[in-house]
C-alpha cells in the first residue's frame, strides 16, 4: 500500500470519526474532520483540494467552537444561569457520556443544576437555569452539525465535483 493511499484511508477515518464527534462531546468532531480533509488533500498531492479550501475548512472547525461557546452562554444568561451553571453544564455533559444517550441528554441539565444551586441555592432559579444551558447547547449542537456538514459539502463539492 503506497503512502498516498494510507494518507487517503486514515483521511477518511479521522472525517467519519470527527462527524461522530460533532454529536457527541468527548470526541474532537471539527478538528478531526479538517485533520481528515487535510490528510486527504495531502494525499492527492494537493491537486483538487488547495490552500485556499483548506483555509476555508480551517475557518469552519473553528467557527463550530465560537458558535458552541457563544450559544452555551447565549442560553445560560437569557435564562440568568451563573458561571457556575455553566461550568456544571459542561460537566455534566462530559459525564453524561458515560451513561449514554440518556446521560448525554441529561447531563448537562443536572449539572447547570448542581452548578446554580451551588452558587444560589434556590431550586426554582436552578431548575431555570438548566433549562436555558440545556437549551443554548442543543442550539449550538444544531449550529455545529450545520457546519460540520458544510465542511464536508464544500469538500465533496471541490474534490469531486470540481476533479
Amino acid at each position: 500500500m503506497s503512502t498516498d493511499t494510507l494518507l487517503i484511508i486514515v483521511g477518511v477515518l479521522l472525517v467519519l470519526l470527527g462527524l461522530v464527534g460533532i454529536v457527541l462531546p468527548g470526541l474532537p468532531g471539527a478538528p478531526a474532520m479538517f485533520g481528515g480533509f487535510l490528510l486527504i488533500a495531502w494525499g492527492e498531492d494537493f491537486q483538487t483540494v488547495g490552500v485556499w479550501t483548506l483555509v476555508s475548512l480551517g475557518v469552519l472547525a473553528l467557527l463550530t467552537y465560537l458558535v458552541d461557546f457563544a450559544a452555551g452562554a447565549f442560553g445560560a444568561k437569557r435564562f440568568g444561569a451563573s458561571k457556575r451553571a455553566v461550568i456544571g453544564a459542561a460537566l455534566g455533559a462530559l459525564v453524561g457520556l458515560f451513561f449514554g444517550l440518556p446521560g448525554i441528554l441529561l447531563g448537562p441539565f443536572v449539572g447547570a443544576v448542581i452548578g446554580e444551586l451551588s452558587s444560589h441555592g434556590d431550586l426554582r432559579r436552578a431548575g431555570k437555569a438548566g433549562i436555558g444551558t440545556t437549551l443554548g447547547m442543543a442550539v449550538g449542537a444544531a449550529f455545529k452539525i450545520g457546519l460540520a456538514l458544510t465542511m464536508l459539502g464544500l469538500f465533496i463539492l471541490i474534490r469531486f465535483i470540481q476533479a
